[in-house]
């Protein structure tokens, strides 16, 4: 099961409160087949640990690494993800497609 809106942004401010750094990378654009729709969201603190979802597979590994850095830096990112239809699954885009993914570091 996934996590609710209110749950992600429940952790956000629950891991702010407690000195954690904290970003939120939230689903910005899709072009083609995607596995979460525009507005999902994946909130990460700097120890790696995350809730939420914003594609599965490598995409999610990558953007949580990606979260690390932009805790670190304070800058955001905007992050395109896309594959042939051939290599679709092994990335975690189920049919192909382009996602772009907005992280921010939560302040």
């Amino acid at each position: 099961m996934l996590a609710r809106d209110e749950d992600i942004l429940e952790a956000a401010q629950s891991w702010r409160s407690a000195g954690k750094g904290v970003a939120l990378a939230t689903v910005v654009e899709t072009w083609g087949s995607a596995p979460r729709p525009v507005g999902s969201n994946l909130v990460i603190d700097d120890a790696g640990n995350f809730l939420g979802s914003v594609s599965g597979g490598c995409v999610e590994g990558a953007v949580v690494a990606e979260a690390l850095d932009v805790i670190e830096s304070g800058a955001p990112k905007m992050l395109e993800f896309g594959v042939a239809d051939e290599a679709a699954w092994k990335v975690g885009l189920s049919c192909g497609g382009t996602i772009r993914v907005f992280v921010e570091k939560v302040e």
